[in-house]
C-alpha cells in the first residue's frame, strides 16, 4: 500500500512538472508576441499622431473652434497640489490632443476640463513675459516672443503659455484677440435653418426671446414693409436691420423730442435717431464723467478720509478651504483697495508665508505677495497703500519679513521727507503719493496660550503714523455711535467682518460710514449687494480709493443716530421719475426660465445712508414686456445727508409667487446728473432704465421746496 502512494505521488509531480514547462513557454512566446504589438502600436500611434493633429487644426480653421495645445506648456505656482513640491513652481504640461471647443454654447465632449477657459471669459491677451508667473519663475527660461499671457474669469487669472516658435505664439495671439472680437452668439439666435434670412416664424421665435410682446398682426405688417427685395416672405440682414430700427423706436423720446419743439412737428425720424444716440452715450449716462477722475480735495490729513479697504485679500472665496493667491492683491488693488490685509505665518525654511491660519487654506510666500504689492500698488492710483499685517509669526521670521519690506519697496517705505506737522495731525493723502504704510497687528500663537508676544524691532521700526487696538466695534456702534464720531476724528479706525463669517460673506458698511468708520474692510472675492454699495462709494473720486468725509464728520460733533443729526441745514429732496427701461434680459436663476416666457418688470428704488434717510419705493408692473416697457412714474424721497447717500436701482422679474432679480446699478448721491438719464444695470452692456432726475434744496418743511432747473 505505501509503494502504490508513492508511486502515485510520484506520477502527479511529474505531470505537475511537464505542465509548468508548458507554461513557461507560454508565456515566453506571449512576451514576444506582446512586445512586438507593441512596436507596432507605437509606430501606428506616431504616424496618426501627425494625421490626428493636421486634421484637428483644419476642423479648427474651418469652425473657428479653440482645441487644446498638444505642444503648449502651462506654468503654474501649485504643482505642491497634486505632486511633490518643485522648487522653481513650474509645472510643464501637455495638453490632450483631443478637440475641445470652447465657444460659448457649444458642449464638451471631455468629462474632465483641466484647461478650460471660456472666450467670453477672456479679459485680456497679452504678447510676451508680463504676467506674475512668467516674471517669477521663467524669467530667463523662454523666449519671450514665444510667450504669451491669457487673462480670464471674474477674478482676472491668467493663463500662461509657451508655443515650439514665435510665428505660432503669433497665430495663436492674433486668433484669440479676433475670436473676442466677434464671438456671438446671435448667428443661431435667430436664423435656425442657416439660409442666411429670417422667415416670419424665425421673427417671432426672436421677439420672444428678446422679451419683445406685440401682436402678430402688428409684426406682420412691420414684416411686410421692411421685406422690399425680391425674396418675399423673409428678411435678408439689411431687411432686419429696417425691421429692427422700426420695434426699436424710441416712443418715449419721440414724445420729449415734440414737447420741447413746441408741438412743431419739425422734426423727422432722423433727428430721433440722432437724439437717441445722444441719450444712449456716455453723455447721458446717470453718472457725472467729471467724477471719473480725482475731484476732492486730497490734501486734508488722513483721518478725514474714508478709504477702500480689503480683508482676506489673498483668499479666493471661503475661510476653510478655499485657495490663497498672489493674484488677488493684484486685482484689489486694481481695483481701487488702498488697504489689503497679510496674515503672516511661520513657513519652511525659515520663509513667513500668507494664509488663513487653522485652515485648509492654501499657503503663497510672504516675498511674492511684497513684490505683487510693489508691481501693481500704485498702477491705477498714486494714493498711498497700506499694509494691515497680522503678525503670528516668530522674531527671527518677523525680521526676514522686515528684510523683504526693505529690499522690495525701498523707497516706498521712505517717509522721512514728510512732515506731520504742516499737516497738525496725520500726513495727507497727497503728501503721502506713492508711499507704502505699514500697520502690525501682533497676535499669540496657539489660541493664545501665550500671553505676550515679543516684535521684532525691525518691523517695529517700520511701522509709522499707524497702531493696532483691538475692541468690538458693534457694541460701540450701538451704545455710543457719537464718540465713535469724535474717536474718528483722531485716528485711523479698521472695521473687519467677524471670524463667524467663514463663508467670506459681508456685513453691511454703510453703519460704519455713517459713524466715520476709515477702513470698513470688505471681502472682494465675495460679490453681491454690500460689494457693490463699496465699489459705487469710492467710484464717486475717481476710484482712486479716498473719499473726504463730509465736514460734520471731521470737526463738529454729529450723531447719525438721531433724526435729525444736521438741525439747523438744509434737507435735499431727490425726485425721480421712472419712465421706461429698454432691453431687459431674463432673470438668470428664475424658477419659470425654462418656460421662456415674457418678464413682468418693475423698478425699486433705494436709498441708503443715515438710518432717518433709509427708504425704498418702486413702480407698478408692467406685464409682459421686457424690450421696452414703460412706467411714467414719479418717486420722492426727502434726504437729511446727501453727502454719503447712495441710490440704488434694481429691476425686478414680477411671479406669482415671488420676484426674481435682474440687474441693478448703485451710484453715489453726489454723483447723479440732473435731467434726462439712462441708469445702465451693472454687466449688462445694453441694458437701462430712462430716469429723470431733479434734485431740490428744501427751504422749509418737507413739502415746501425751492426747485432747481430741471435739465436735459
Amino acid at each position: 500500500m505505501k509503494f502504490r502512494v508513492n508511486l502515485a505521488r510520484k506520477h502527479t509531480l511529474e505531470k505537475q512538472a511537464d505542465h509548468s514547462a508548458q507554461d513557461e513557454k507560454n508565456t515566453r512566446q506571449n512576451m514576444k508576441r506582446k512586445q512586438l504589438d507593441d512596436s507596432q502600436e507605437h509606430k501606428k500611434k506616431k504616424l496618426n499622431k501627425k494625421t490626428k493633429k493636421s486634421a484637428i487644426r483644419d476642423h479648427c480653421k474651418r469652425n473657428n473652434h479653440i482645441m487644446d495645445w498638444d505642444r503648449g506648456r502651462i506654468l503654474t505656482s501649485e504643482t505642491n497640489k497634486h505632486k511633490r513640491w518643485i522648487k522653481e513652481a513650474i509645472e510643464i504640461r501637455k495638453w490632450d490632443e483631443e478637440l475641445h471647443p470652447l465657444i460659448p454654447g457649444t458642449p464638451s465632449s471631455r468629462e474632465h476640463q483641466t484647461a478650460g477657459v471660456t472666450i467670453d471669459s477672456i479679459h485680456e491677451v497679452c504678447e510676451g513675459k508680463k504676467s506674475e508667473i512668467f516674471r517669477r519663475y521663467a524669467d530667463n527660461r523662454f523666449d519671450p516672443n514665444c510667450c504669451f499671457s491669457i487673462y480670464y474669469g471674474e477674478r482676472v487669472k491668467s493663463l500662461d503659455l509657451v508655443s515650439t516658435n514665435s510665428e505660432e505664439a503669433r497665430t495663436w495671439i492674433t486668433g484669440l484677440k479676433y475670436l473676442m472680437a466677434g464671438i456671438s452668439d446671435e448667428d443661431s439666435l435667430a436664423d435656425k435653418n442657416g439660409d442666411g434670412t429670417l422667415s416670419i416664424g424665425e421673427v417671432h421665435q426672436l421677439l420672444h426671446k428678446l422679451n419683445v410682446n406685440l401682436p402678430k398682426q402688428k409684426v406682420r405688417e412691420m414684416f411686410q414693409e421692411a421685406d422690399t427685395d425680391e425674396n418675399q416672405g423673409s428678411l435678408a440682414f439689411e431687411e432686419f436691420c429696417s425691421f429692427y430700427k422700426m420695434i426699436s423706436t424710441r416712443r418715449d423720446l419721440y414724445l420729449i423730442m415734440i414737447s420741447y419743439s413746441n408741438q412743431k412737428e419739425v422734426m423727422d425720424l432722423h433727428d430721433l435717431a440722432r437724439l437717441t444716440n445722444y441719450m444712449r452715450s456716455p453723455a447721458g449716462d446717470i453718472f457725472n464723467p467729471e467724477h471719473n477722475q480725482v475731484n476732492q480735495d486730497m490734501t486734508q490729513p488722513l483721518c478725514n478720509y474714508f478709504i477702500s479697504t480689503s480683508h482676506n485679500t489673498y483668499l479666493t472665496g471661503d475661510q476653510l478651504l478655499s485657495q490663497s493667491r498672489v493674484e488677488m492683491y493684484a486685482y484689489v488693488l486694481q481695483a481701487g483697495c488702498r488697504c489689503v490685509e497679510v496674515d503672516c505665518w511661520d513657513g519652511p525654511d525659515g520663509e513667513p508665508i500668507i494664509h488663513h491660519g487653522y485652515t485648509l487654506t492654501s499657503k503663497i510666500l510672504f516675498k511674492d505677495v511684497v513684490e505683487t504689492i510693489n508691481k501693481y500698488a500704485f498702477t491705477k492710483s498714486q494714493y498711498p497703500v497700506i499694509l494691515s499685517i497680522e503678525n503670528h509669526c516668530t522674531v527671527p521670521q518677523q525680521k526676514k519679513m522686515a528684510e523683504y519690506l526693505k529690499e522690495v519697496l525701498q523707497d516706498k517705505l521712505d517717509l522721512t521727507n514728510v512732515n506731520a506737522h504742516e499737516c497738525k495731525k496725520l500726513p495727507s493723502p497727497e503728501i503721502l503719493k506713492g508711499k507704502v504704510l505699514v500697520k502690525v497687528t501682533l497676535v499669540c500663537l496657539l489660541f493664545r496660550k501665550r500671553k505676550t508676544m515679543r516684535l521684532s524691532r525691525a518691523l517695529s521700526d517700520l511701522v509709522k503714523y499707524t497702531k493696532s487696538v483691538r475692541t468690538v466695534m458693534n457694541q460701540i456702534l450701538q451704545l455710543k455711535p457719537a464718540e465713535l464720531v469724535r474717536l474718528n476724528q483722531r485716528q485711523l479706525l479698521r472695521v473687519y467682518p467677524s471670524n463667524y463669517r467663514v463663508d467670506s460673506s459681508n456685513f453691511n458698511p454703510q453703519p460704519y460710514w455713517n459713524a466715520g468708520c476709515h477702513m470698513v474692510a470688505m471681502n472682494y472675492q465675495t460679490e453681491g449687494r454690500m460689494l457693490e454699495l463699496n465699489q459705487a462709494k469710492f467710484s464717486s473720486n475717481g476710484n482712486c480709493g479716498y473719499i473726504l468725509k463730509p465736514k460734520c464728520m471731521c470737526k463738529t460733533a454729529f450723531n447719525p443716530a438721531l433724526e435729525d443729526p444736521l438741525p439747523g441745514h438744509r434737507k435735499t429732496q431727490l425726485v425721480l421719475k421712472i419712465i421706461s427701461g429698454q432691453q431687459l434680459p431674463k432673470p438668470k436663476d428664475s424658477m419659470f426660465g425654462d418656460r421662456g416666457e415674457i418678464i413682468d418688470p418693475f423698478v425699486e428704488v433705494e436709498i441708503i445712508g443715515l438710518p432717518i434717510d433709509c427708504s425704498k419705493q418702486q413702480t407698478r408692473v408692467v406685464d409682459d414686456n421686457g424690450f421696452n416697457p414703460m412706467w411714467e412714474e414719479t418717486l420722492v424721497f426727502n434726504i437729511q445727508m446727501p453727502q454719503i447717500a447712495l441710490v440704488r436701482f434694481q429691476v425686478w422679474d414680477h411671479d406669482p409667487i415671488g420676484r426674481d432679480f435682474i440687474g441693478q446699478r448703485t451710484v453715489a448721491f453726489r454723483s447723479m446728473m440732473p435731467g434726462y438719464r439712462h441708469v445702465y444695470l451693472e454687466g449688462m452692456a445694453e441694458s437701462s432704465i430712462f430716469v429723470h432726475v431733479a434734485i431740490n434744496d428744501i427751504t422749509g418743511k418737507v413739502g415746501c421746496f425751492k426747485n432747481k432747473n430741471w435739465h436735459i
